[in-house]
């Protein structure tokens, strides 16, 4: 699913890589959590593996396809047909309602909307069977996601991330804000989908707790040679 060969990024400016990864694999199906200490990275990290960023040396590819080789428009396009993402500040619209929300990756991809057409017979029933499962009652998918609960935003926010079955989803410390009876639920809610989509998860997070719910670790400090400087 993901491979990462003689990786180097720095941002401009920066006298120094923040990134600096020989090599790393990661397997379709597979549950990765990534974590390390704040400025390691781990954010960089994800941007490059979800082609947002495009590194200064090396190869970074998703299905074989390298993010590099790629126009600005083609792989946002690529990212919306196989990339599903949970941001850490969730990044809903607060002008679009729940559903609508969650229907977004749909109307920027036709190979998630077909996949989710084909799920549920339409995409409204395939995300409208997503906000019942992350426990979202039908009375608040028509209310703005501006006036969700921090929790109910998150489970929106997962959601969309989830419609039309992404081959990688990426979720970016997306449990820092809830409390623990949440986090725990989200946690369970985002690996039974995963696994049910066949979806490979990059999971990151600083809390090494979350971890035994994963096979795969990877510690970042340890295979990012950049990242030394601040482990």
């Amino acid at each position: 699913m993901i491979e990462v060969d003689k990786l180097r990024f720095r941002w401009p400016g920066a006298g120094d890589d923040c990134v600096a990864i020989d090599t790393l694999r990661v397997a379709t199906g597979q549950g990765v959590f990534l974590h390390g200490p704040s400025g390691c990275g781990k954010s960089t990290l994800l941007g490059l593996l979800a082609g947002v960023l495009v590194p200064r040396e090396g190869r970074v590819a998703l299905l074989g396809t390298d993010w590099a080789a790629l126009s600005g428009a083609a792989r946002d396009a690529f990212r919306a047909d196989h990339v599903g993402y949970v941001f850490q500040q969730f990044n809903l619209l607060p002008y679009l309602n729940v559903l609508d929300n969650v229907l977004l990756p749909c109307r920027f991809s036709r190979v998630r909307r077909d996949r989710a057409a084909a799920e549920g017979g339409s995409t409204e029933d395939a995300a409208g069977h997503l906000l019942t499962q992350v426990g979202l009652a039908r009375t608040l998918w028509t209310r703005p996601a501006s006036l969700m609960s921090v929790g109910q935003q998150q489970r929106v926010a997962a959601a969309r991330a989830l419609i039309g079955r992404p081959e990688l989803v990426i979720a970016d410390e997306p449990t820092s804000a809830l409390d623990a009876a949440l986090r725990d639920g989200f946690m369970d809610l985002l690996r039974i989908e995963c696994l049910a989509a066949g979806s490979t998860l990059v999971f990151v997070s600083h809390d090494e707790r979350l971890a035994a719910r994963f096979y795969t670790r990877v510690a970042l400090p340890e295979i990012n040679r950049a990242a030394e400087r601040v482990a």
